[in-house]
């Protein structure tokens, strides 16, 4: 297959004429001219009357060699390949989605989107990078790519609504840490004692697991974030602490993570679009008994928790906790 931008920058310009045109709606379109090649094409077609007259003289010459050479006779020019354009409806989430198509930036919104390509040699497959990229709330950022191939001339139909396990969704959460009375309800509900293994999945500063190792006695910690800054606050943390020996932090996307059956508690505070990713991946790979606590943030409906608790902070601000154990319960398996 043949990028886009393969075909702008190897100098094909016989696959892709001068300029890359992608329709928005509404009939606007942008063009990113190639200065370059549109150079090259004036040049092709401005008459060099020097070259014209001495060709001439040269014809009778040449034509004596076409006449014993047969090779010659066969060395004719091979036409055109033809070309033509593909539409592409590109269908995103939310009606605000940002959508890029191999890089660039497309105007306009709404779910469905309708877009046109340049020009593209017909009988050939090309490669497209697709990207959207949403806020479903004020604290949750996520990105989703597709890479879509295109037979020019054809409809091309880009749904980037439901998620490709091949393709894993990027998702960052604004971190907003959890008040450390908070933090003490949480475990207390999950009741964490000595024995257990503690991952907080999203563990900002990582005061849940230095709590549980601490105060409640928790054989290890293992604390998981993607932004790094988080994890060397939680590090900090951790050696003020004196409890470096005994818990563990890293960068990790927690949609991803490998060794998270040996968890005995599981603790959460993402958002809920994250929680339901991850409620069959804690199903699937958690044993039965273990403890999941959610601060705020519910499953799927599908999942109801088996206990709520309210905890109201020394200025009054109310908390909801939420507790489920893997394999009890509605939806628990």
């Amino acid at each position: 297959m043949l990028s886009l931008r393969q075909l702008r920058f190897t100098g094909l310009a016989a696959l892709v004429a001068a300029a890359v045109v992608l329709a928005l709606p509404g009939g606007a379109t942008f063009a990113f001219q190639d200065t370059k090649k549109t150079d090259d094409k004036a040049k092709t077609t401005t008459p060099d009357t020097k070259k014209s007259t001495t060709d001439d003289k040269k014809t009778t010459t040449d034509d004596k060699k076409t006449t014993t050479d047969p090779k010659k006779t066969d060395d004719t020019k091979k036409p055109a390949a033809a070309k033509v354009k593909s539409k592409i409806k590109v269908t995103v989430p939310q009606d605000n989605a940002e959508v890029k198509i191999d890089g660039i930036v497309m105007k306009g919104t709404g779910k469905v989107r309708e877009y046109e390509t340049p020009d593209l040699e017909a009988g050939k497959t090309y490669e497209y990078d697709f990207s959207a990229f949403w806020e479903p709330n004020n604290y949750t950022k996520i990105t989703r790519t597709r890479k879509v191939a295109i037979k020019p001339g054809e409809m091309i139909d880009a749904d980037l609504t439901k998620p490709d396990e091949g393709l894993p969704d990027k998702v960052v959460i604004r971190y907003v840490p959890t008040p450390q009375e908070v933090v003490d309800k949480m475990l207390e509900l999950g009741e964490a004692k000595k024995g257990d293994i503690v991952y907080d999945l999203g563990c900002g500063d990582g005061r849940i697991v230095v709590t549980a190792v601490k105060k409640f006695g928790a054989k290890r910690g293992v604390g998981i974030d993607i932004d790094p800054e988080r994890i060397k606050d939680s590090k900090a943390n951790a050696k003020q602490e004196m409890v470096e020996d005994k818990v563990e932090f890293r960068q990790d996307d927690v949609l991803q993570l490998k060794d998270l059956p040996e968890a005995t508690l599981v603790t959460l505070y993402m958002g809920r679009d994250l929680n339901i990713r991850m409620e069959p991946i804690l199903k699937k790979v958690l044993k039965p008994g273990t403890r999941v606590v959610s601060h705020r943030f519910l499953m799927s409906d599908a999942w109801p928790p088996l206990k709520t608790i309210t905890v109201v902070d020394s200025r009054g601000e109310k908390y909801l906790l939420h507790l489920w154990r893997i394999g009890e319960g509605n939806g628990g398996k």
